[in-house]
C-alpha cells in the first residue's frame, strides 16, 4: 500500500476545514480541555514509552504529542488546521510538527511503532478509510488507537445540542453530515468492527466515562466563535435566534451547576486499539 494516492475530499471533509480554519485559539480556550481527558490511557493503549516511533494524528493543539513527548518518545504531529499546528509546536517543541490530513498521509509504509488518534475519527468523511491509512503506517506487532465519542451522546455531551433544538434550529445544508455509506455504529461493537476491517488484529475497545468541569461562559465560548460543528450551527443564525440559544443553553445548564457554580457536565467516549 502506498500513502501518495490522491483521493477525492468529501462533501463533510471540505466542510470540516472551513469550520476548523482559523480556530485553534477558541478551541482552546473552550473544548480542549474536555478532549484532552483519554490521552494518559490512549498513549498507554498504543504502548508509548520512551524510545518509541509515535505520529499522532489530528492533534490539535498538541496534548497527545506533548505527553508522549514527556514519556520519551519520538514524535511526529499532524493536523490539517495550521492554526493547531502552532499551538502543537508550543506544546511539544521536540516533536517533528506537520501539516497533513487523513485519508492520505506523507509517510511510508511501517514508519512508526505506534499512532495515536484523538477524536480524529468524528472530522473525517472516510473513517474506514482513515483507519486503513493508521495501520498502514504503523509497523507490524505495533499499535493504532484512537477515540471518538459515543453516539447517543451522553448528558454532558448532550446539552449544548438541546440548546440549539430548543430554539428551533436544524443543521443547515452548508454542514453536510457524513454520508450513510461512510457512517458506522458509534458503539465498542461498531468501532471494534472498523478497526478489524482496517486489518488490525487483537483489538479491543472499551467505554470511557468521565465529568467534565468547566463554567458556563467557558462552554458557551466555543460555539459563540463557532467551534466545531455545533459552534457552525450557532453561529450562521441571525442575532435573536443566538440570543434565543443562549438563553436555552442557560436554563438547560442549571441541571449540572453545582453549589460553587461549576458546571460538570458527564461524557462518555469509545477508545480502541489494535496490533497492526
Amino acid at each position: 500500500m502506498s500513502g501518495r494516492g490522491w483521493v477525492v475530499q468529501t462533501a463533510f471533509d471540505e466542510s470540516e476545514r472551513r469550520a476548523w480554519a482559523g480556530q485553534a485559539d477558541a478551541y482552546a480556550a473552550s473544548f480542549a480541555g474536555l478532549c484532552a481527558y483519554p490521552v494518559p490511557g490512549l498513549l498507554d493503549a498504543a504502548d508509548v514509552r520512551e524510545g518509541t516511533r509515535v505520529l499522532d494524528v489530528g492533534t490539535g493543539t498538541g496534548t497527545a504529542a506533548a505527553a508522549a513527548c514527556e514519556r520519551g518518545a519520538k514524535v511526529t504531529a499532524v493536523d490539517a488546521e495550521p492554526g493547531m499546528l502552532v499551538r502543537a509546536a508550543l506544546a511539544a517543541p521536540s516533536a517533528d510538527v506537520r501539516l497533513a490530513a487523513l485519508p492520505r498521509l506523507p509517510f511510508a509504509d511501517d514508519e512508526f511503532d505506534a499512532v495515536v488518534g484523538n477524536f480524529v475519527l468524528n472530522h473525517v468523511g472516510q473513517p474506514r478509510e482513515a483507519l486503513r491509512e493508521l495501520r498502514r503506517v504503523t509497523r507490524p506487532g505495533g499499535r493504532t488507537a484512537v477515540t471518538i465519542w459515543t453516539v447517543p451522546a451522553a448528558a454532558g455531551q448532550a446539552l449544548l445540542g438541546r440548546a440549539v433544538q430548543a430554539a428551533g434550529v436544524t443543521r443547515p445544508a452548508h454542514l453536510p453530515a457524513l454520508a450513510a455509506d461512510d457512517d458506522f455504529p458509534r458503539t465498542e461493537q461498531g468501532l471494534a468492527t472498523l478497526l478489524r476491517d482496517a486489518g488490525l488484529m487483537d483489538v479491543i475497545c472499551g467505554t470511557l466515562s468521565w465529568d467534565h468541569r468547566t463554567t458556563t461562559e467557558e462552554w458557551w465560548s466555543g460555539p459563540a466563535a463557532g467551534v466545531a460543528t455545533i459552534g457552525q450551527m450557532v453561529t450562521s443564525q441571525d442575532p435573536s435566534v443566538i440570543a434565543e440559544i443562549k438563553n436555552h443553553f442557560e436554563s438547560l445548564s442549571a441541571e449540572f451547576v453545582g453549589p460553587d457554580r461549576t458546571l460538570t457536565l458527564p461524557h462518555t467516549a469509545l477508545m480502541a486499539h489494535g496490533r497492526a
